[in-house]
């Protein structure tokens, strides 16, 4: 289990605690917004590290963009900043943009 898989399962045990707690509902929707955000970057990140292990442009387009080598956190760090970057919407909008960014081309543009 990774840095960011431990994140996405902590914050799941925090929300159902506070479920079981019947805690605040506010604080509860909050902390699921932020845990599918979290989904969503980490699902497109390991898409984005497979496809880079067979193409050489997206590496090269890794370190290009001062991101350094090939590796798991630096793909994380590009996918959650440009992640960051996309149009506010609200929620549901932003999740979906995630999910159909081609963060492959923002490497190599």
């Amino acid at each position: 289990m990774d840095d960011y898989e431990k994140e996405i399962a902590d914050l799941e045990v925090q929300i159902e605690q506070l479920v079981e707690a019947e805690g605040d509902a506010k604080t509860i929707a909050e902390l699921s917004m932020q845990l599918e955000i979290l989904r969503a970057i980490y699902a497109r990140t390991l898409d984005l590290l497979e496809r880079g292990k067979k193409d050489s442009d997206l590496r090269f387009g890794l370190r290009m963009q001062g991101y350094g080598d090939w590796t798991l956190d630096n793909v994380y760090a590009f996918v959650y900043e440009r992640a960051v970057e996309l149009e506010p919407q609200q929620h549901g909008a932003f999740v979906g943009g995630i999910k159909t960014t081609d963060f492959a081309l923002l490497l190599n543009s």
